[in-house]
């Protein structure tokens, strides 16, 4: 086996730039170094005199939504603002000429109003220490994955609550409203009154029983090939004319992506929900201010490891639902997807529960990234044989707003 090393330039508009032109062999295979950084999950870049982008490797370039040649124009200061924590590391790191890493980093880039959460490792390299190699790793994707199965265990935690009420709870409660019932010719006006109480109450906690009981059923989804974007102009039409209704609707599509296997039924049900959600967000917005976005595409990379597969499963297929609205309390965000928490006075916190417990049945993901005047839930799903080469044919242009 050999090894090599980075090699620095000038280019021909006077920039130092980085070349990986060493390759390493193992049994007779060569495989240059930027082949290696390339194939890195991990945003990589190398800075150079003046925190001058010198390298980036394909996740670097998709972090900053920049291509390298782009970059090589840059300063660290013009990405992330020159009062950026991952500034000051760089620093540490040219004061001491050792390495540094930092955990937990919030990294704002004002030219695309994005703040994102990654941990930080920074180094010299070696063999050339005026050059700082850092490397980002982004926690929201390791707390997604985290939370996937948080879900799942909070989900079954309500399956076997929901199956115990079904039986202890609904029987008796038709007793009692029968009872009621029974009683109510009998009495006077004002006691009438309370029979009727009694009917409309035990009436709200069966529905609020029924409602739990979709988390008892644990039968595999039936599914077939679906159209998301078919799905998402079904829902679209139903909230804007009820609950979103005056609420501009904007859709922003990839068109060419594949039809996915799933239940139809259980999808509008789940997206229902978000967009109720978002709607809800922004209700006390000015008029004609509020915003609602529904967003698709397609992400390759996004690679989850779950128990009992031998594999890793891929989650290429996103779907974003944004708002406009003031954003998830800081307090909550950690348990948003728990049952029975909810910041709607009304509410019973079981809506988005149940809309992690549908995107789980269908092997997916939900994440939620949320801050003031931006929050979304974005939705990761797979791409199966059942699936691929079907193109969604119902949105045609790119864009557009309703």
């Amino acid at each position: 086996m050999s090894t090599g090393h980075m090699r620095s330039g000038k280019s021909n508009d006077g920039m130092t730039a980085v070349t990986a032109v060493a390759v390493g062999t193992w049994g007779g295979v060569a495989v240059e170094h930027d082949t290696l950084l390339a194939a890195l999950p991990h945003p990589i870049i190398v800075l150079g005199d003046g925190n001058r982008v010198v390298y980036a490797n394909a996740a670097g370039e998709q972090f900053f939504s920049m291509s390298q040649a782009l970059l090589q124009r840059e300063h660290l200061g013009e990405l992330v603002g020159t009062s950026s924590p991952l500034t000051a590391l760089v620093e540490q790191v040219r004061r001491t000429g050792a390495t540094v890493n930092e955990y937990g980093v919030d990294i704002s880039m004002p030219r695309m109003t994005a703040t994102r959460l990654v941990d930080v490792y920074g180094g010299p390299l070696p063999e050339q220490p005026e050059l700082v190699l850092v490397m980002l790793q982004q926690r929201s994707m390791a707390q997604m994955i985290e939370r996937q199965f948080t879900h799942r265990a909070a989900a079954r935690s309500v399956s076997g609550l929901a199956a115990v009420l079904a039986h202890e709870i609904k029987n008796p409660l038709s007793g009692i409203r029968g009872a009621a019932q029974l009683l109510e010719p009998a009495l006077g006006d004002e006691d009438r009154m309370l029979t009727q109480l009694i009917c409309t109450e035990t009436e709200r906690i069966r529905n609020l029983v029924d409602r739990m009981e979709v988390f008892g059923d644990e039968r595999p989804l039936d599914k077939a090939p679906v159209n998301i974007h078919a799905v998402l102009d079904h829902v679209h039409r139903l909230a804007g004319t009820g609950f979103a209704r005056g609420i501009r609707i904007v859709e922003d599509y990839d068109p060419s992506l594949p039809a996915i296997p799933a239940h139809h039924d259980k999808l509008v049900q789940a997206f229902l929900n978000l967009i109720k959600n978002a709607a809800e967000a922004i209700e006390d917005m000015p008029r004609d201010t509020g915003r609602i976005v529904l967003r698709t595409a397609f992400r390759p990379g996004v690679r989850l490891a779950v128990p009992g597969a031998s594999t890793r499963i891929s989650l290429p297929f996103m779907v974003e639902i944004e708002d406009n609205g003031p954003g998830v309390p800081d307090s909550l965000k950690d348990q948003l997807f728990d049952p029975f928490v909810t910041t709607k006075r009304t509410g019973t916190g079981l809506g988005l529960a149940l809309v992690a417990k549908i995107i789980s049945d269908h092997g997916g993901i939900i994440e939620c990234d949320s801050q003031p005047k931006r929050t979304i839930f974005r939705i990761l799903l797979p791409v199966t044989e059942l699936g691929r080469g079907v193109v969604s044919p119902v949105i045609k242009s790119k864009q557009k707003s309703a």
